[in-house]
């Protein structure tokens, strides 16, 4: 068994607190062999984050640099971070409440829909949403995730590719034309393939620009907390995280605010 499932099942033993999520979701789906870190969305609790927080202890896992895992970071759309062996392996956990670019109401019903499931995992459309980062090779596990989809028109929204796009237009050209409208790229699809192939890679751009906008306002924020976290990893060298989480709130706090500033022209969900 993965060590991130059986984390998972840590995690979640006798309340659902955790969804695996990212690379380890896209193991599950069966779409690559392995991924290296393990990612997760957690319940906004203080009660799921002191649970995980116990698991991690149980494993002597340790700090690493990002947010505490404390719901006033969480909540403002922070990631924790955290390390620990497990034999040979080298384990990475990192915790989000907030995803990115999901609905505050479509990340409720995706808590719904896991709550009977053995493994919380994310779901493709979902995690198709997830994946819009500023990665390059993400976006060919968009194009693979896609063609898990049984809905036409989640696919013809969420496909990378020119030639599933002209199939999906050809066999239902109305669903293509009433698309268009939230994306555009669908209005390319009888143009030709190289026409909707630009099309897509400048689409494929944007969404990196976006996200590297968001991140950059993560990175602004937390400049001060960069160059404090050499001594406070220090401080904390060798505690476990009950204590190490005490110290790392504190010193937090003050120096890395809960939420990011918006950047000028920036609206506010």
């Amino acid at each position: 068994m993965s060590i991130y499932v059986e984390l998972t099942r840590e995690f979640n033993e006798g309340a659902l607190r955790a969804i695996l999520s990212s690379g380890q979701a896209v193991v599950l789906h069966r779409l690559a062999v392995m991924s290296k870190d393990g990612d997760w969305i957690l319940r906004e609790s203080a009660d799921a984050l002191s649970h995980v927080q116990a698991v991690l202890e149980r494993h002597g896992a340790r700090y690493r640099y990002g947010a505490p895992l404390d719901v006033r970071w969480m909540r403002g759309g922070w990631s924790a971070h955290f390390e620990f062996r497990s034999s040979a392996i080298r384990v990475r956990t990192d915790f989000v409440t907030r995803p990115p670019r999901l609905a505050a109401d479509d990340l409720a019903a995706l808590w719904c829909e896991q709550a009977s499931s053995a493994i919380p995992v994310v779901d493709p459309r979902r995690l198709i949403e997830l994946k819009k980062t500023n990665r390059e090779k993400d976006y060919a596990v968009i194009g693979e995730l896609a063609r898990l989809l049984d809905d036409p028109r989640q696919r013809m929204l969420a496909s990378r590719s020119a030639r599933d796009l002209v199939a999906l237009a050809g066999e239902r050209p109305e669903l293509a034309r009433e698309l268009a409208a939230a994306r555009p790229v669908l209005a390319q699809t009888g143009a030709g393939i190289d026409i909707l192939e630009a099309a897509l890679d400048a689409e494929r751009r944007a969404m990196m620009h976006a996200n590297e906008k968001r991140l950059r306002r993560y990175l602004a924020a937390a400049a001060e907390w960069v160059a404090r976290w050499p001594a406070v990893e220090a401080e904390i060298a060798g505690l476990p995280i009950s204590r190490a989480h005490g110290v790392v709130a504190a010193r937090a706090e003050g120096v890395l605010p809960f939420e990011p500033l918006e950047e000028p022209g920036d609206h506010p969900a």
